[in-house]
């Protein structure tokens, strides 16, 4: 990691501020040779961590922006070595010239997530952390970021090192009576063991039972509208995106295929499918649409099936409500309260029905608020909510082997043995961390970020 290297650290359209970032022993050096401070001295003998203003030059030597450079000494630095930021105006192509020119001036392109994974290697973050960050970018509510932010801050690491450090004491006190039978050392007990096992378990079981919660968090419910034509999907759908995301009319059968549109309800992330009604095809493309709306109710975790409520059901709304009542989580909207009602809520087949109007907005906060409380909960967002797949994945594997163990000591098996798996849960909790993950596996982490970060 001896080279320096150098990224567009933001976007790529225009804006007002960019920042090309270098890292790596040198870059003050290499940034020298394409930025000059206007007080006449050189970077690299700036004071540390502080914004200092200068001339930023092309590969020609022509000024193409006037800048500000901070430089950030090892290892007080995101990435833990020698780092320089250009803080500039916001043009792409500005950006991009003084990137050319830094490469010629001796830095390499970085790839993706390589300025995190320096940070990583040379101990400025655990990868909990690391995973975070691209967490933390792509968080699409503010609770997602809350909890991104939370284990930036080292929340989820809190949570598995008393685990991880329980289990090393445990055998580490093990093989000490074991390797020195002689020395003055209090003898192994199965209660102590017991104990440590049961308390390993409800911990990371409780770390378990939050990643339902996470995955909605990080990616969203898929819900789907169910209905008849014309009963008010599409412009429920449009009022609850606050736009005009899907053609609204009068004529039956306008929507004929899914249309998906991320829609944030209170604390709650939809990622919401307005589906073509449910009826009797009359031509082979609406068919395929109701078949589509079908397989979508299929794999939509809550349904929100919509009647015209103005008019009486139909044997289109009932078919459409036994599709709905499919999905784990199904609420039922009679809607058009604006009208004279010909349903009444009991007769629904649902446990959730509510009575709004898309086209004025009545009552809309209603369905947003049972949808929060099944979606959202009590469940607080300070980084304890499990969101990764990889972490799960590990964490599940160290509970199945604390679960081994316990059941090996209850059938009496020696506490050898029993350690084994607990050796084995602890591999898996360092997986998490970083403590003994494999190479190939953190290339591919580190593969999912951007460029520049």
């Amino acid at each position: 990691m001896s080279d320096v290297i150098a990224a567009v650290a933001t976007g790529k359209v225009p804006c007002a501020i960019g920042i090309i970032r270098l890292s790596g022993a040198g870059c003050a050096a290499v940034a020298d040779r394409v930025f000059r401070l206007d007080r006449g001295t050189p970077l690299a003998e700036a004071p540390n961590r502080k914004l200092l203003l200068g001339t930023l030059h092309d590969r020609q030597g022509r000024v193409i922006d006037q800048a500000l450079a901070v430089y950030c000494r090892a290892p007080h630095s995101y990435t833990g070595e020698d780092t320089v930021e250009l803080q500039c105006h916001g043009s792409p192509a500005m950006l991009a010239a003084g990137l050319e020119a830094l490469f010629a001036a001796g830095a390499r392109q970085a790839k993706p997530g390589e300025f995190t994974k320096r940070a990583f290697l040379n101990g400025q973050l655990d990868l909990t952390q690391a995973e975070a960050v691209i967490d933390l970018i792509d968080a699409e509510t503010a609770d997602a970021a809350a909890n991104a932010a939370g284990q930036l801050g080292g929340a989820l690491r809190r949570e598995i090192e008393p685990i991880y450090d329980s289990l090393t004491n445990l055998c580490s006190h093990f093989h000490a009576v074991l390797d020195y039978p002689d020395e003055d050392i209090e003898d192994f007990g199965a209660e102590e063991l017991a104990n440590t096992l049961r308390n390993a378990a409800v911990r990371l079981n409780t770390m378990l039972a939050s990643f339902a919660h996470g995955t909605h968090l990080k990616h969203g419910v898929k819900a789907v509208l169910l209905g008849r034509p014309n009963a008010g999907k599409s412009s429920l759908l449009n009022a609850l995106a606050g736009y005009e995301r899907v053609i609204v009319t009068d004529i039956a059968g306008t929507t004929r295929d899914t249309v998906e549109e991320p829609v944030r309800l209170g604390k709650v992330l939809l990622r919401l499918t307005d589906t073509a009604g449910i009826r009797e095809a009359g031509d082979r493309i609406e068919a395929l649409g109701v078949a589509r709306s079908e397989q979508s109710a299929k794999e939509a975790e809550l349904a929100i099936f919509v009647c015209d409520a103005s008019e009486p059901l139909t044997d289109e709304d009932r078919r459409a409500m036994q599709i709905a009542l499919q999905a784990p989580r199904a609420v039922a909207v009679l809607n058009k309260s604006d009208r004279p009602q010909c349903v009444r809520a009991e007769e629904l087949p649902f446990g959730s029905v509510i009575s709004l109007s898309a086209q004025t907005g009545e009552n809309l906060d209603a369905l947003t608020r049972q949808i929060e409380e099944w979606f959202a909960g009590d469940n607080c967002c300070d980084g304890s909510v499990l969101t990764n797949a990889r972490q799960f994945g590990a964490i599940q594997r160290a509970y199945d082997a604390i679960c081994r163990a316990e059941n090996a000591l209850l059938r009496g098996i020696t506490p050898d043995a029993v350690l084994t798996d607990a050796e084995d849960a602890m591999q898996a909790l360092g997986e998490v961390t970083g403590r003994t993950v494999r190479e190939d596996i953190t290339n591919r982490i580190f593969e999912r970020f951007c460029v520049g970060k």
